[in-house]
């Protein structure tokens, strides 16, 4: 590999490249999707995950990891399109081969329903995920309350299995896992060439993001084999998603707060809600309840920053801020987030070529 500059040209051979020390901040989804993408991106760089919450206690392993857009309000929507498109593409290919039972991926057929008609009957996802239409009025029998729908086949991840098989993905590429907390990124400061903060909610107070907030979210997981289909209510305030080993229901969103303790009437409610648009849900067993709080922000925070300190400086990509939406955008920000750090070692490298003369 050669680099060029102004003063003659230096050949650096491949081998002779230093291994790039790479520190993700953040054991959950986005953590260890980020890791795991850049390990297989970039062999140059040795990659460890430093968190002090793994699967099964990170908001990931609530979530019911369905393929099924959050939006964004101030990120543009064609990035939006662009992130769903290659986690719904990269997602598709691990569920069509031998390891989608390991990595606990599945296709998922069901409806959408409406009150009323929206304005846009084809969301800007419409044409990613795999048939799409609209519901027929024999269909929407089915929803008495409900005037319009669409049906469609999406993807569903089992969140602890895929986050288990993300995590023996990076130990094949030779990454590394460190259980610890950090509370100031200066702390890997000479220890690692690039920090990438995937802490989520963590980052309100890791590095002072205040556009950050908690949504509570307060699910069901109940034993209902008979349920193979999806219903989920537009507004995200309702839904039921069949997974490999249990059904999920849901749901709350309760804004600002912090909350980890269930709720028992929430519980009630959340029940009440999903056996009225499935009335054999009443026979469900083993009902068990889960919290988390989705990292939200008006934007997911995928970008390069350059901190100072005196002299010093720290190069930090941001990956967070995927509120209720991880599922359905992590690997699309994880490849953008893995071409930063491929940009910020590539300056570094040009730093040491011009040092050197």
């Amino acid at each position: 590999m050669e680099q060029r500059h102004n003063k003659g040209l230096v050949s650096v051979p491949l081998g002779l490249m230093p291994m790039r020390r790479v520190a993700v901040i953040g054991g959950g989804l986005v953590g260890f999707s980020t890791a795991v993408c850049i390990s297989k991106s970039l062999p140059r760089c040795s990659v460890t995950v430093i968190a002090d919450k793994f699967t099964p206690n990170t908001t990931g392993d609530v979530a019911a990891g369905m393929l099924i857009p959050h939006r964004y309000p101030d990120t543009p929507i064609e990035q939006q399109k662009r992130w769903f498109q290659e986690t719904f593409s990269y997602l598709l290919t691990i569920c069509n081969s031998a390891e989608a039972a390991d990595a606990g991926i599945h296709l998922l057929s069901g409806w959408q329903i409406h009150q009323t008609a929206p304005e846009e009957k084809f969301p800007f996802w419409a044409d990613i995920v795999l048939g799409f239409r609209i519901m027929s009025m024999a269909e929407l029998e089915k929803f008495p309350e409900h005037q319009f729908g669409q049906a469609f086949t999406t993807l569903k991840c089992d969140s602890q299995r895929y986050l288990r098989w993300l995590e023996s993905r990076l130990r094949e590429n030779g990454g590394q896992i460190e259980d610890r907390k950090i509370t100031d990124v200066w702390e890997l400061h000479g220890h690692y060439d690039v920090i990438v903060n995937c802490s989520g909610l963590g980052a309100r107070a890791l590095v002072g993001d205040s556009k950050l907030h908690p949504v509570r979210g307060q699910v069901l997981k109940v034993q209902a084999p008979w349920v193979t289909h999806f219903i989920r209510v537009s507004d995200g305030s309702t839904y039921i998603y069949p997974g490999m080993s249990s059904v999920t229901l849901g749901g709350t969103r309760q804004k600002d707060d912090w909350r980890l303790s269930t709720d028992a009437t929430a519980s009630q409610n959340i029940l009440n809600r999903c056996c009225a648009l499935e009335p054999s849900l009443k026979k469900a067993y083993a009902i068990t309840e889960h919290v988390g709080l989705r990292p939200t922000r008006s934007a997911i925070r995928v970008e390069k920053e350059v901190l100072l300190r005196g002299s010093y400086q720290l190069p930090v990509i941001h990956n967070y801020g995927h509120g209720g939406g991880g599922f359905s955008v992590h690997w699309g920000t994880a490849r953008e987030a893995t071409h930063l750090v491929e940009e910020l070692i590539a300056s570094l490298r040009g730093s040491s070529a011009k040092a050197k003369l």
